[in-house]
C-alpha cells in the first residue's frame, strides 16, 4: 500500500504544472508516515500548544497521517536569494504550492475511498492563532513525527532533499506501517556547531542562535505580501532557506 499511495502523490506532482498551467515547477516529492498513537503527537501539545490538534480531531477512528514534502524546482529557491524582499517567484511558488497541496488531499481522499478507506484533508497552510502565531496543526511538526526529517536552526525542517519546498499532511483510516525516525541530525550548527548561515540569512533581525522572534519574523512576511497583494495571501519570507548548506540537500550529502 505504501508504494501504491507513494506513486499516486509522486505521480500527481509530476502531472500537476501541465494539468494546472503553473508557473512553478517541483521536483519529486518524499512521503512518511506516522501512527496515530505515536506518543510525540502528545508532545505537540506540550512543544507548540495545548490546542495544537490530534489526528483523531480531524477522523473518527485515524489510524496514520501521511505526510510529504515537495521540493521547489532550484530555480524558485535561488530567485530568493537576491535583496531584501521576497521574489516574486518564490512568492508564486507559495500560492501555487499551497493549493497544489489541497488539490493533492482531495485527489489522494478519493484514490483512498475508492478502496473503502476514509480520510481527512486538512489546509496547508494559515491554521493558526494570529495573535501566538502559532498553529493548531502544524504540517511540519507532524513530518517530524513521520520521520520526514528533523528543524534547523531556522525552524524549517530540513528533509534529505533540504528545506526550500513545502509540507503537507493528511490523516486516514487506512493501516500503514510507520516510517522509523532515523535520529539523524539534519541541522549543521545543532549537530556539529557549524554554520549559522540562516541566522545571517535573515533580514529582519528575528533569528539568532538561541532565540527567534515570531512576530518580527511575521512583521516581514505581512511586508512582502503587501508586494504581492494581488497574488492573493503571500506572507512570506524565507530568506533563512535559501542560499544555505540545508536549501536542497541533507546531512549525507552537503558540502
Amino acid at each position: 500500500m505504501k508504494r501504491a499511495i507513494e506513486s499516486l502523490i509522486k505521480g500527481y506532482v509530476k502531472d500537476y504544472p501541465a494539468l494546472k498551467n503553473t508557473l512553478t515547477g517541483w521536483d519529486e516529492p518524499l512521503v512518511a508516515y506516522a501512527d496515530v498513537k505515536d506518543e510525540m503527537f502528545i508532545r505537540l501539545k506540550e512543544i507548540i500548544s495545548p490546542t495544537h490538534a490530534m489526528p483523531e480531531d480531524f477522523l473518527e477512528g485515524a489510524r496514520t497521517v501521511i505526510t510529504y514534502f515537495i521540493p521547489f524546482e532550484k530555480s524558485v529557491a535561488q530567485s530568493n536569494i537576491p535583496g531584501r524582499e521576497s521574489s516574486r517567484q518564490w512568492a508564486v511558488a507559495y500560492i501555487e504550492t499551497n493549493q497544489m497541496i489541497n488539490d493533492l488531499s482531495i485527489f489522494i481522499k478519493g484514490e483512498l475511498e475508492k478502496m473503502g478507506y476514509r480520510s481527512a484533508v486538512i489546509p496547508a497552510t494559515h491554521n493558526f492563532d494570529g495573535e501566538k502565531l502559532i498553529s493548531d496543526w502544524s504540517h511540519r511538526h507532524v513530518a517530524y513525527v513521520a520521520g520526514l526529517g528533523t528543524f534547523g536552526l531556522n525552524n524549517m525542517l530540513i528533509t534529505d532533499r533540504g528545506c526550500c519546498g513545502r509540507v503537507g499532511s493528511m490523516v486516514t483510516d487506512l493501516k500503514i506501517e510507520p516510517t522509523e525516525r532515523d535520529g539523524i541530525e539534519r541541522c549543521l550548527y545543532k549537530g556539529k556547531g557549524i554554520c549559522k548561515k540562516c541566522v545571517d540569512r535573515c533580514v529582519n533581525q528575528a533569528l539568532r542562535a538561541d532565540s527567534f522572534d515570531r512576530h518580527r519574523c511575521y512583521e516581514m512576511c505581512l511586508y512582502n505580501d503587501s508586494l504581492y497583494s494581488g497574488l492573493g495571501l503571500t506572507d512570506v519570507c524565507a530568506k533563512c532557506m535559501v542560499g544555505v548548506p540545508c536549501s536542497f540537500k541533507g546531512p549525507g550529502n552537503m558540502p
